[in-house]
């Protein structure tokens, strides 16, 4: 069982990792973009991950992790019971949705050329 500041902690340790806000609860961002997000109440998180990696959270633990609602689950992003998951998972998504940033950011340049 993780806590809201757990799950502060841990995005904040990634590279490059700050706080701010979007629709009135706290998210984390990297190199521009939001890669997670703490829900009011905070007893869920939020990772955005491909759907890919999202559908291997999901196998892994379906009481863990639940598709976000519509068309941004459908693209990934995902929400995670905090009472329910374990510091190296949590980490390990936190990980793959920071990278995937780096990987927006760069695929958005490519295109600007």
């Amino acid at each position: 069982m993780l806590t809201a500041d757990q799950f502060r902690g841990l995005a904040l340790a990634m590279d490059g990792a700050i706080e701010s806000a979007h629709m009135g609860h706290p998210d984390f961002r990297a190199n521009g973009r939001i890669f997670a997000t703490l829900h009011p109440g905070n007893e869920l998180g939020m990772v955005k991950l491909t759907p890919e990696q999202q559908q291997e959270f999901l196998r892994e633990g379906s009481d863990t992790f639940v598709p976000s609602s519509g068309a941004w689950g459908r693209q990934g992003c995902t929400n995670v019971k905090l009472a329910a998951v374990d510091e190296d998972t949590l980490g390990r998504a936190l990980t793959l949705a920071w990278q995937n940033t780096k990987k927006q950011t760069g695929a958005k340049r490519k295109k600007k050329k």
